[in-house]
This record gives C-alpha cells, structure tokens and sequence, in this order.
C-alpha cells in the first residue's frame, strides 16, 4: 500500500491504447478457447454422425448446438461469440467431418483422448479450425463492447462521483446493446455468403432486394434473442465484476487489483452471468438455426423468441430451458477470466507508459 495512505496518480489510457488491449484479448482469448469448442464439435459429430445421416436432423443433448446434415448448419463458438457455420456439400474434407474415432468412458478421458489424436493425426493447427473467418466479426464487437464499457464508465463517474455502484450496470447494458445492434447485420451477411458463393455484386443484390421486400429491420433479424442473452449477461457480468474486484482488493491490502484479481472476478462473475442467462442461451440457439433454415431453404417460418420458449417448457418442462449449463460454464468461465485479465494487463501497461512520459 502507498506509505501516506493515499492512493497514486495514474495516467488515463487513451481510447485507443483500449482498443489495444481489447483486440489482445480477444485473439488471445479465442486461441485459449477455440480448442475445447473444436473437439467438442467433433466428439458431438462422431456420435451424431451427421456427415453420414443426410435424412434426420440431429440435436446435441445440451441443446447447445445443432448438428444438422450437409447443406445445412451448426452453431460455433470462438470464446468470444456464437456463429452460424454451414455444413460444406460434397466430401469429408472439411474439419468437423474428418473422422476421429475418439474414446473414453468419462468425459474428461474422452476429451483428452480427442485432444491426444487430433493433434497426432492431423497437427496442433487443427484444434483453431475455422477460427480465422469467425474472427473477422467476433474482434470488432468484443472491441466495441469493451472500450464503449470503458468509456461510458468514466463519463459516468465524472458525472455521478466515483462510489455510484449503478455505473457498470449501465455501462454494461448500452455497450452490449451497441456491439450487438453494430454486429447483427454483418452476422446476417456473413451466414448467407456461408451458404453459397456470392460476388460482392451479388451479395448487394441480396442486401437491397431483402431491404426493399422486408425494410431495413429485416437486416437486424434475429437481433432480439441475442439482446435478450447478451445484455442481462453484460450487466450482470460487470456489476459482479466490479464488485468482487473491489472486495478481493480490501482483502489484499491494494489499491490497484492483480492479474489474479482480475482473472478470478472475471472467471466468477462471468459463471454467475452465464448461469442466470441460460435460457435465452438455449433460445438463441434455436432461433439462428431456424432462421438460417427459414432464410436459405425456407423451411418453416421462424418461431418468435417467446413462442420457442414455451415450445422448450412444453416439451421437456422449466428443466429444459436450463439444459448445457456443464459446457456452458466450461467455456465461459475461461473465456471471461482470459478476456478481462488480458485486457486490464494491457491497460495497466499503457498507464505505466503513459505515467513514466508525465514524470
């Protein structure tokens, strides 16, 4: 602690030293991450055998993911966001198809087995497949997200004084509803250019020819069920964080939190978040499928967030909204804990260097 009581002086970071640290973390995040997404991908495609069954669409026990046959889709999460993967045609070329032949009685066993032979057999890059293209939108909106927390937390608190335990929730709620309301339209366009091959030309045709038939919020399907997961899961997620941070930091005796601190407040809150938020999770889950469906085959008109809900209660009752709690904290808690340590690591070097300059 400093000698007369008083906390130091630190130097602001600069709006763009945050989009630094953010873009940092979020690729490393994702490099943490992606594997544990990867092998349960193809542990869920070897007992599905989706590659071989082209008649029935399967569903993964957890509901969290899709396993549906060529020509169709899957859901893929990098540690940073969901997207919507399309199933290539012809061959067993691509990397959620190659077969594995993994084995294990538990979970755990069956996972290392997997981890074990895909690196033997086909080389450690196949653990990040398909991570490049879904990069291109998941570290935009996790830089958006976190330098617009950032900088709506400090205008906040020059506003309504530093103590104001409301500030992260609000920060929180506009921030993810940006990076989510900035992000929807691109997720669109890049699941349909998935789907086919399209030119630049033919993708504005598309563009324009969905915008004059369904006007401009049609680009912005979709966009509820991810508010309605991403937003309580942000305010959650940052007053919990802020709040542990805080507490953890009087245990210790500092003013300013560890790499430890931050990696534990973040791992924490983000478990919390993700348990409360499940249900919107699920929900989610099945109303990008049935949009992709709907948007490329159209099979059957989407259902409504809230109609899907009650579908989910009807059919396996209240229990079913809450189904693939084990691999969703198994990914979040990692992924969150990763993120903001990275992130607050990078802010805090920028403000040594931007204090070291001052002196």
């Amino acid at each position: 602690m400093d000698p007369e009581g008083e906390r130091p002086q630190i130097c602001n970071v600069t709006p763009f030293q945050q989009i630094v640290a953010s873009c940092t973390g979020a690729i490393l995040t994702s490099l943490m991450v992606t594997p544990l997404d990867v092998v349960k991908i193809r542990l869920q495609a070897q007992s599905n055998q989706f590659y071989k069954d082209l008649k029935a669409v399967s569903l993964s026990k957890s509901n969290y993911i899709y396993f549906i046959p060529k020509g169709k889709c899957f859901v893929y999460n990098n540690g940073l966001m969901d997207h919507l993967c399309i199933c290539e045609e012809e061959g067993n070329k691509a990397w959620y198809k190659k077969p594995g032949y993994f084995r294990g009685t538990l979970v755990r066993r069956l996972y290392y087995d997997a981890f074990l032979k895909i690196i033997r057999n086909e080389g450690i890059k196949s653990l990040w497949s398909g991570l490049p293209p879904t990069l291109v939108m998941a570290v935009p909106a996790t830089v958006i997200y976190f330098t617009c927390y950032d900088q709506l937390t400090a205008l906040l608190k020059s506003k309504l004084g530093e103590n104001e335990s409301h500030i992260p929730i609000v920060a929180g709620i506009v921030a993810r509803f940006g990076a989510v309301t900035v992000i929807s339209p691109l997720e669109l366009i890049r699941t349909k250019m998935q789907s086919k091959r399209f030119s630049y030309k033919e993708l504005h045709q598309f563009v324009s020819k969905k915008v004059s038939k369904d006007g401009w919020i049609s680009l912005w399907t979709g966009w509820t069920p991810t508010l309605l997961r991403d937003v309580p899961f942000s305010a959650m997620y940052w007053y919990n964080y802020e709040l542990l941070k805080k507490w953890l930091c009087e245990k210790s005796g500092l003013y300013e939190p560890t790499f430890m601190i931050n990696f534990t407040s973040g791992a924490l809150s983000g478990s919390f978040a993700a348990v409360v938020t499940l249900p919107f999770d699920v929900v989610k889950t099945q109303k990008q499928t049935q949009l992709w469906m709907y948007e490329s085959h159209k099979i059957s008109m989407p259902m409504s967030t809230w109609a899907i809900m009650k579908n989910i209660v009807a059919k396996n009752g209240f229990s079913g909204l809450f189904t693939g709690l084990t691999p969703r904290l198994i990914k979040i808690a990692p992924a969150c804990a990763i993120m903001i340590s990275t992130y607050e690591f990078g802010k805090a070097f920028f403000q040594k260097k931007n204090t070291q300059k001052q002196q």
